[in-house]
C-alpha cells in the first residue's frame, strides 16, 4: 500500500507524529522567546491558533510550560530543564511567586513586582502593573532595571553575600554609568548597605530613576541564598514614605518569608 502525500510530494507524516513535532516546535518557542502569548506562538509558527491552544494546554497539563497570571505569557518550566538548556532560575522564582504576588495586590492595590538579579541589572519576572489600577506603567515583564537606583537593587546588594557583592559592585564600576556614579562613592554605597541591611529593606525616595514614584523592596533569602526581591511602587504624592513604610513593609516581608523555594 503506498503512503498517503503532502502536495510537495513528500510521505505524510502519521498524526501522532505530527502531533508531536508540533508539540515541541510550541515548547521551542516558548523557551526561545522567553516568555510568549498564544496568538504570537500561532503567527512565529504559522499554525492555526485552536492548534496551538489545545498543544499549550496539553504542554501546561503535563508540567512543561506554566502561564503567567499578569501577563498571559507561556514560559517553560522546571520540568523543561531535562530538554536541555532552556531552564532559567527566574521562571522558577517566578512560578513559586506568582500567587503570593495576586494575594499583595488585592491588600496593597499599588502594583508589586518580583526580580531577579542578572549582569548588572535587575530583571523584572512577574508584576501585578496589569492589574493595579494605580499602575502608571504596563508591560514590565522582562524590563531591567539599575541596581544601585532600585529599592529592588539595594535589597538585593544587603542581603547578598559580601563575596557575591563585591563582584557585583566591581561589575558597576567597569561599566560606570554616569547616574550610577553618585551611589558607587565609597561611604555613600556603604551607608546605603548598612541601613537597609539593618532594616531590612529597602527605599527609593529621593527622585532616584523615576522622579514620580518610590518604592520599597525587601529581599526573598533562604538559608543566605538572595533569590530575588518583591518590591511595591507608588506614587510619591499619593503617599508619604513613612505612611508606606508603615502599611507595605510587614504584608511584603510575610510573602517573602512565605514563598515556598529551596536553597
Amino acid at each position: 500500500m503506498s503512503k498517503e502525500r503532502t502536495r510537495s510530494g513528500r510521505p505524510r507524516q502519521p498524526e501522532g507524529v505530527r502531533a508531536i513535532k508540533r508539540g515541541l516546535d510550541v515548547l521551542h518557542e516558548i523557551n526561545r522567546s522567553g516568555g510568549i502569548r498564544a496568538g504570537d506562538v500561532a503567527r512565529q509558527l504559522e499554525l492555526p491558533r485552536p492548534t496551538v491552544y489545545r498543544l499549550l494546554e496539553t504542554l501546561e497539563e503535563l508540567g512543561y510550560v506554566a502561564r503567567s497570571a499578569s501577563d498571559d505569557r507561556f514560559r517553560v518550566t522546571r520540568r523543561a530543564s531535562s530538554l536541555g538548556d532552556g531552564y532559567d532560575p527566574g521562571v522558577v522564582i517566578c512560578q513559586a511567586a506568582a500567587p503570593y504576588l495576586a494575594e499583595l495586590s488585592k491588600i496593597l492595590v499599588w502594583p508589586v513586582d518580583l526580580s531577579t538579579y542578572e549582569n548588572a541589572s535587575m530583571v523584572i519576572q512577574e508584576t501585578t502593573h496589569s492589574r493595579s489600577p494605580l499602575s502608571i506603567d504596563r508591560g514590565m515583564i522582562g524590563r531591567r532595571l539599575p541596581v544601585l537606583r532600585t529599592s529592588a537593587g539595594r535589597a538585593y546588594l544587603a542581603a547578598c553575600a559580601p563575596r557575591e557583592r563585591d563582584v557585583i559592585i566591581n561589575h558597576l564600576r567597569r561599566i560606570d554609568e554616569a547616574d550610577d556614579r553618585p551611589f558607587l562613592e565609597a561611604d555613600r554605597l556603604s551607608r546605603m548597605i548598612a541601613e537597609t541591611a539593618q532594616r531590612g529593606y529597602a527605599i527609593r525616595n529621593e527622585g532616584e530613576y523615576n522622579p514620580k514614584t518610590a518604592s520599597i523592596a525587601v529581599p526573598i533569602v533562604r538559608d543566605e541564598v538572595v533569590f530575588g526581591c518583591i518590591s511595591i511602587i507608588w506614587i510619591r504624592s499619593a503617599l508619604s514614605l513613612d505612611e508606606a513604610i508603615a502599611e507595605f513593609v510587614a504584608p511584603l516581608r510575610k510573602a517573602a518569608a512565605a514563598i515556598p523555594v529551596e536553597a
